[in-house]
């Protein structure tokens, strides 16, 4: 961010919302000599059919963890309303504006980007579009404690696709703890395709992965992960 901010006017950015990247963020709050006026942000995804105030809602949860934290010069929050589909277009629209310079994102356990579930088209024509959420993704977000059960979360949501994430300039990537080393190996490991969207990643010529001990554990070679 500093690197870019010393080079150009503003800094457009794209942020994922989930408890594995709050040290991540709070880490990037704290950080010295960023000027986050001059910094316009985005988030990845958001849920369908959850209240406007529901504490679960990812454009809320970035609030909590960093936009409301910061004083940047433009948030972009992904608000599905009454018509998803245009709003997926109308951000869609906002995103294209000009070119993505960082996404800062993690990876799912069943190796989803953003809400990518598999099979992914990574090579989807829509930047922006209403996705049915898989079984795997569900239980994840009762296994990170977002809700309390599997028939809460919702079954439907908002996401960025693949290829809108990889059209940004640098994505770094940070991936804690042992439920994704499972994704993290095939990710790393194996082959590039819709079966572990995480994968597309590989293609990406400006791409920065951050495991821990817990993440990194099934790789057959550690030193395979940056």
């Amino acid at each position: 961010m500093r690197a870019r901010l010393s080079s150009q006017a503003k800094v457009r950015m794209i942020f994922a919302a989930a408890p594995s990247q709050s040290e991540m963020l709070a880490a990037l709050v704290a950080a010295p000599e960023i000027e986050w006026g001059r910094v316009t942000a985005f988030h990845m995804d958001e849920y369908l059919g959850l209240a406007e105030y529901a504490p679960q809602r990812f454009g809320l949860w970035l609030r909590r963890n960093l936009f409301d934290r910061v004083t940047l010069g433009e948030v972009n929050l992904l608000e599905p309303g009454d018509d998803p589909e245009a709003a997926a277009e109308g951000y869609a629209a906002k995103l294209g504006e000009a070119p993505i310079d960082i996404v800062c994102c993690g990876i799912g356990t069943n190796g989803h980007l953003a809400f990518n579930d598999p099979p992914a088209d990574l090579n989807d024509p829509k930047a922006v579009k209403v996705v049915a959420l898989d079984a795997a993704c569900r239980q994840q977000q009762v296994d990170d404690k977002c809700f309390a059960a599997f028939d809460e979360v919702p079954t439907h949501a908002l996401t960025l696709t693949v290829p809108r994430l990889m059209a940004a300039e640098s994505i770094f990537c940070c991936v804690p703890g042992p439920l994704k080393r499972e994704a993290v190996r095939r990710t790393l490991e194996g082959p590039i395709n819709g079966t572990c969207p995480a994968s597309a990643l590989r293609m990406h010529p400006h791409w920065n992965l951050y495991l821990d001990i817990e993440s990194a554990s099934w790789l057959s070679r550690v030193g395979s992960a940056r």
